[in-house]
């Protein structure tokens, strides 16, 4: 199978339709998104982590944010909440200074908080090649990771509508796999950066969905259909945001 990797098979033509979808349910606001992300931030690293096969319960995780430790858990499963905590953290204080930039040294500072200690290296883009487990595609080569960087980033960058930016920024990372690990976590993150930057809710895979989401993402690595999973994830967008929508009258 290719590496195709890039998005360039994607008409941003062709989102409009996405793009009506999400303006006749929100209106961006972006201290009610910001505090919103703050309060779910627990929920939100729950979700996460779960996703990623951690055994750690929801409490667990509240408990080990609030800095007492749990028994019964390996460091690696205290360790992987307590990295996507801080990078969490430092994604919410960039947004707020208005720092976040769709660029390479703002993903790979993020990868430094997700993957540390849990991968070969973090913080940077891997130097050799990797496989996805249950799926035949395979990502790109390393030594072509700036280049499709850069041109995917630029053609994302071409995307008007914040929230179809997000999701497609999300399945380009996800798809290029850049860091040897915390890929999707990475993603999930500076998709959320998008949103939250316009004032848009944040994008939270939420644990029970944890089927359907791998699914989703095997289909899309094996397809590289980028309308496919932009359409699936702008409705599962609305509907985890709904409520908070009309909790807030926007």
């Amino acid at each position: 199978m290719e590496n195709i990797s890039d998005i360039t098979s994607l008409n941003i033509n062709d989102l409009s339709l996405y793009e009506q979808k999400i303006d006749k349910y929100f209106n961006p606001d972006k201290d009610l998104s910001f505090f919103l992300a703050k309060k779910e931030k627990t929920e939100y690293i729950y979700n996460v982590v779960y996703l990623e096969g951690n055994p750690m319960t929801y409490p667990e995780v509240e408990t080990l944010l609030e800095g007492v430790t749990v028994g019964g858990h390996k460091i690696s499963d205290e360790l992987q909440v307590l990295n996507q905590n801080k990078s969490v953290e430092y994604l919410l204080s960039i947004v707020k200074n208005n720092e976040f930039k769709l660029n390479k040294e703002t993903i790979c500072k993020l990868n430094s908080f997700v993957s540390f200690e849990e991968s070969l290296s973090w913080g940077e883009f891997r130097t050799g090649n990797i496989k996805i487990g249950g799926t035949d595609y395979l990502p790109p080569e390393a030594e072509k990771l700036d280049g499709i960087f850069s041109d995917g980033c630029a053609l994302i960058d071409d995307i008007a509508h914040p929230v179809i930016k997000a999701i497609a920024l999300f399945g380009f990372l996800c798809r290029s796999q850049f860091f040897w690990d915390g890929n999707k976590r990475t993603a999930r993150l500076m998709a959320n950066g998008i949103l939250l930057s316009n004032g848009y809710f944040i994008f939270n895979i939420k644990s029970r969905d944890k089927q359907i989401f791998n699914e989703i993402m095997i289909d899309f690595y094996n397809t590289g259909d980028y309308k496919k999973l932009i359409g699936f994830f702008t409705d599962y967008y609305i509907e985890q945001n709904l409520l908070n929508a009309k909790k807030n009258n926007l």
